[in-house]
Formats: C-alpha cells, structure tokens, sequence
C-alpha cells in the first residue's frame, strides 16, 4: 500500500515538501495516546535477543534513525513509534541557519537513492536545547545529537561554534556526534584532517565534560566515504588515543559511482551529498577497515545504502554495535524497521551467534 501510495502521491510531489507532510503526520500520530500506543504495537514489536548496548546505553535494538530526518528534535517519540531503537537528531549548528536554497533534495528513484544539498538548515543550537529540556518522553529511546559548524563561521573559529553547540546541547543528548563529513558547508570537511580534528575533539570531549558533570556523554564522529584509506586509518588511530567512544561510518558521498543508467542524467549531475543504494559497497569497505584498524576498542555504527534486514546484518558482521538507515525509509515507509528487526532476529536465530554482541566483526576476525 505505501508503495502504491508512493507512486501516486509522493513521487509526483516535490521531495522536500513530501518529507514536511510525512513529518507531520509521524508528529501528529504520536501526539494522540490511542493512536501512538496502536501503531507502536504494530510497527515496533520489541525482539528480545536484539537488545544492545552500546557505549554504555542499553537499547531495544541496533537499528536507528541517522541524522538528518529530524533536525530539529520535534518527532522523537514519533520515529520511536515507528520502531527506531534510537534516534539521532541534527544537524544542529551553533546558530540557527535556512541552509542552501532550494530545490535542494533530489530523489533518484530508479537508483534507490538521494542527493541532498540542504545544508544544515535548524533551528540552532539554543533552540534545539530548550526544546530538548522541556519534552516529556512517551517513549524510551536513545537520543544522539549531531552537531555541526555553522556555515558563516571561518573555519579558524569552528571549534569555539563546535564547544558552543556542545555546552548547550550534551545535558540532553544520551551521545554526541561531531560532524565534519557534511559536504554541503565550504570547509567542513577540511576538519577531518587529523591536524585539525585533534583538537576540535579533544575541545568538544572538555565541553562536555565540563557541562555534564554527573555523567560522561558519549562523543562519536561521523566521516566522510569519501576520505583516502591512509586517512581513514588516521581518523580511526586519532579516535583510539582521544578515547572517542564512537566512528559513524559514514555521511553521504561527493562521488556518483554506482548509479545506474536509469535516473535522469540532469539529477545525477545535481551537486550535494549522494546517499541510499549507490552507496551501499563504499560504506561497507570503510567500516571493515575500521573495524580491522581498532577491533572491539571502540563502538562502530554503520550508515549508507542500509535497506533490508540482510543489508543490516552484514554491518554487524563487519563490525557495526550499530546500525543507522534514512534514505530508504523514503522508498520503503512505515513498515521499515519492522521488517528489518525481523529479518534480524530471523537471521541471528539462524546464525552460530548466540548474540548480536557476538556477531559484531566475525566476517572481519575471520578474514584475518
């Protein structure tokens, strides 16, 4: 039926425009107790041999919401309600910002795919941090903020808009990400150069610190497919002597491998970050070299061209505590994550695993 409704409705709308309506419905339905309780039933059936943890923070299940659907932590408990086990909300900026003008989201359906160039538009960080301190959770579920740099902010100050984001927001995120793999802000990828990451973590990681003072908030960063190997290599050694808790691989790509012939070659040469299916072979070299590179030292999630159960469960085996999807929701809808918590379950049943905990590197262990 969504697929039906997709075609009809959906496709012919304008993307960013279709993602506003969906959202509001998700915001609505949550909001109504009989109905978020119902659709909770039916599309979020915990599966017990799921649970997880992950630096330190226990969840339903390993499969999340990556940043980007909900900037602005306004659907929490509706993407909960859904069946994310957790939700990461963000990009947030220091300030608030309306990011790139439109038309600036670009669905490649024949590929699975979309290309983005929103920019980071959010309400910012003061925003996004009083919204957070007054919600009343319906539901438990794990919250990651991704906060990024604010685009007129000159790379030589990104750090002080980075600690800004980090003081507001890490009392009420149960993990933060430093985002420098974005591609639609000028310089921002820049950051992941070691020389300049090291000290934007380790200012981050005392931000936090110093602003939370009865819990350590877990700090992960999130980088780019595109990155060198030699470079990747870099990021994962730099994690391992700052003491991160996590590397999301990975953000979006600049690169157009993988497409096929069938979308139109006018999107294709739509600038921004290409994420969904073409994405899928990059990602998952990038979190086994990680994975080879610091093993069980820290926690790795995966993103990029994650849209079935299978496609989860090679993730885990190559390394992955965690697994985030987005684009293919887009494609899929709301019976999504139920599906791929069954597919998991079915596949870890099926498996020599006796937990998903175990599963987590084999293919890479064993390759060895």
């Amino acid at each position: 039926m969504y697929h039906l409704f997709f075609r009809l409705v959906f496709r012919r709308m304008d993307p960013e425009a279709a993602h506003h309506l969906a959202f509001r419905w998700i915001r609505l339905a949550a909001r109504v107790p009989v109905l978020r309780t119902f659709v909770a039933a039916a599309l979020a059936p915990r599966h017990k041999e799921l649970r997880t943890e992950a630096f330190g923070l226990r969840m339903h299940g390993p499969f999340g919401l990556a940043a980007g659907f909900d900037k602005n932590a306004v659907a929490i408990d509706g993407m909960s309600m859904l069946g994310f086990d957790h939700v990461e909300i963000g990009t947030v900026t220091g300030e608030p910002q309306p990011g790139n003008p439109k038309k600036r989201l670009f669905r490649l359906v024949a590929d699975r795919a979309l290309i983005n160039r929103m920019g980071f538009n959010n309400d910012g960080s003061l925003t996004v941090a009083a919204r957070l301190a007054t919600r009343e959770p319906v539901f438990r579920t794990v919250v990651g903020v991704n906060i990024g740099k604010t685009k007129i902010v000159p790379e030589a100050e990104a750090v002080g808009d980075y600690v800004k984001s980090a003081e507001r927001l890490a009392p009420y995120a149960d993990y933060l990400v430093v985002n420098v793999s974005s591609p639609n802000t000028p310089g921002l990828r820049n950051l992941q150069a070691v020389d300049h990451l090291r000290p934007l973590l380790a200012a981050v990681r005392e931000a936090a610190d110093r602003t939370v003072a009865n819990r350590r908030v877990p700090l992960l960063v999130k980088i780019a497919p595109d990155l060198a190997d030699e470079d990747i290599d870099a990021v994962a050694d730099l994690a391992v002597e700052l003491g991160l808790d996590g590397i999301i691989a990975t953000n979006t790509t600049i690169a157009r491998e993988g497409l096929g012939l069938r979308s139109a070659p006018t999107l294709v040469k739509e600038t921004g970050g290409l994420s969904g299916a073409p994405l899928k072979a990059r990602s998952l070299e990038v979190l086994r070299r990680l994975y080879a590179r610091v093993g069980d030292r820290i926690t790795l999630v995966g993103v990029g061209g994650v849209e079935t159960a299978e496609d989860a469960w090679q993730r885990i085996l190559a390394g992955a505590t965690l697994v985030q999807g987005y684009s293919a929701f887009i494609y899929e809808g709301p019976f999504w994550c139920r599906a791929i918590h069954k597919g998991l379950a079915a596949r870890l049943r099926n498996s020599p695993y006796a937990t998903l905990a175990d599963a987590v590197g084999a293919d890479v262990r064993t390759s060895r």
